[in-house]
């Protein structure tokens, strides 16, 4: 008999039968595997640890990867952006820049990241994924640098082409190793953690151009501004080289009972084990076949078409309100203090409402709906009321961290997630690049265009959003009645022989972590298509 823990905490299957032959993990009761079984490599079983102490090692994780990996998305975007508050500090000029020159030095940038997207993704998936990012962060940090001593419109275009291919790696790189440390529940509120870098980004590059931009002597203050980010992005590289574990299972600050306990938690609540997998091209197949992924990849397309636009012409268009370029770069403050909490505050909707993700996209893009309706009407409206329609673009930023939530916990099977990945990412490139073209030289300051573009990219996302959520509900009940039970959009499926797991709070992922008994095929690498009662969030 199961204790009566057991029966409380754990959805106990009644098929008993193997249902291999359908792609399923083997069904059998908890009596019929009295040993637990783990990875050659793991170790002996993991032995009881009570939730306190489950706490306190999931604090310990938190501290050492989610500063890690905040930091890198500050200086991610830091680096990226920074463009914007240069063109008003004098690059154009220096650099010789006419008519759509700088719409293409804008765009260029996406499509080194565009061209190294999916190579990079395989990469990911095949090395030491810490040692990658921080070898891409010492090339990106010296692309950076390097930018300062450009002079013609070649030299600019070369390396921000440069630059793009040495962030291709950083935003997959970081849900890869978010989906490796946390469970289908934590993934969206550490996702909004990290991605809040973003925002943190833009308000330290706006007090740094503020700063910067009082420099008078012979070097142009743009210039300094590249000389300063890229030297410390290449300092940030030797803090992920050398603090950011690789694996769970290479992770020093943890016990070996911990990093045991610890992996074992993301495979019976999270989307599987990451480590020592291969690349399959039947799980990339898989992906291309799954409607989700191109409704996801719609819906990426559609949110960064707007943000490859107002990320590079936020400063000139807040310069054609009638603000001079020092207070441009101080106007951005707010709107990133609106971003941060967009982004963080949905993050943590989404990880404890496991049917509010694509609700939470729709309703945060509305906003920028009537913001870039505002914008775009300014010729007939005061400038303070466009000014406030700028603000209202703000919360736009905070769908594509929901997103990428909701590709971490609603894709199992490395190669399959990482595909989709990759796809994810052509998409935002795609739309970054396109972004920019919109805004037209002849057009300035209004850019009209871009602006009607944004609020139409913006509204399809609410419709196209409405289109996933309500295909994820029907192929979950499908799934429901096909396999005869309901399953759950908090855990990883069927383990330990036929279990899947109530994990309602980070209590029963303790519980279900010390009492299941995994078995080997629990940590194959299988897909969401073929795992026996995973269920997909809304």
């Amino acid at each position: 008999m199961a204790s009566p823990r057991e029966q409380e905490s754990l959805l106990q299957l009644g098929q008993t039968e193997s249902s291999r032959s359908q792609g399923y993990l083997t069904m059998g009761s908890v009596e019929d595997t009295p040993v637990t079984a783990v990875p050659a490599e793991a170790g002996n079983a993991v032995g009881h640890i009570g939730h306190d102490e489950a706490r306190r090692i999931v604090r310990r994780i938190d501290w050492r990867i989610m500063p890690l990996l905040f930091l890198t998305y500050i200086f991610n975007f830091m680096d990226k952006t920074i463009l914007s508050s240069a063109a008003v500090f004098g690059l154009r000029e220096d650099n010789h820049l006419k008519g759509t020159n700088y719409s293409w030095v804008s765009s260029i940038f996406y499509f080194g990241y565009f061209m190294w997207a999916y190579p990079t993704t395989l990469l990911i998936a095949r090395l030491p994924v810490a040692k990658y990012l921080a070898v891409n962060t010492f090339i990106w940090g010296a692309v950076v640098a390097f930018t300062a001593a450009c002079s013609n419109y070649g030299g600019l275009i070369t390396v921000r082409f440069f630059l793009g291919v040495a962030e291709a790696t950083v935003s997959p790189a970081l849900m890869f190793i978010t989906s490796t440390w946390y469970t289908r529940d934590e993934i969206p509120t550490r996702t909004g953690i990290w991605f809040a870098g973003n925002s943190v980004g833009g308000i330290i590059s706006s007090l740094l151009a503020y700063g910067i931009g009082h420099i008078t002597n012979s070097l142009s203050p743009w210039r300094w501004m590249f000389i300063i980010l890229g030297i410390a992005t290449f300092l940030m590289g030797f803090a992920v080289f050398f603090l950011l574990p690789d694996t769970i299972s290479k992770a020093k600050f943890l016990t070996p009972e911990e990093r045991q306990w610890a992996g074992d938690r993301v495979v019976i609540a999270g989307t599987g084990r990451t480590e020592n997998t291969i690349w399959k091209w039947e799980q990339t197949l898989e992906c291309l076949q799954d409607p989700k992924t191109w409704l996801i990849w719609s819906i990426a397309l559609l949110i960064q078409i707007p943000n490859g636009g107002t990320q590079n012409f936020a400063n000139l268009v807040i310069t054609s309100f009638g603000f001079t370029s020092l207070q441009s770069t101080l106007i951005n403050i707010p709107y990133s203090c609106i971003s941060i909490i967009s982004i963080a505050g949905t993050g943590w909707l989404a990880g404890h409402f496991r049917s509010m993700n694509c609700i939470l996209i729709g309703l945060i893009v509305i906003p920028p709906v009537v913001g870039s309706a505002l914008i775009g009407s300014r010729s007939s409206i005061p400038h303070g009321a466009s000014l406030f329609g700028y603000f209202l673009l703000s919360t736009g930023p905070a769908a594509l961290p929901l997103l990428l939530s909701m590709v971490q916990s609603n894709y199992r099977g490395v190669t399959k997630k990482m595909t989709m990945t990759a796809m994810l990412f052509i998409a935002y490139c795609t739309g970054n690049i396109i972004g920019p073209q919109l805004f037209k030289s002849t057009e300035e300051p209004t850019y009209s265009t871009a602006f009607r573009a944004i609020m139409i990219c913006y509204a399809l996302v609410v419709g196209v959003v409405a289109i996933l959520r309500v295909y994820l509900q029907l192929h979950n009940k499908k799934r429901q009645r096909d396999e005869g039970i309901e399953g759950s959009a908090g855990a990883s499926g069927a383990v330990g022989g036929g279990k899947v797991v109530d994990v309602a709070d980070g209590r029963h992922v303790a519980e279900a972590t010390n009492e299941v008994q995994l078995r080997p095929e629990d940590y194959e690498d299988v897909t969401d298509w073929k795992t026996f009662g995973f269920r997909y969030r809304l």
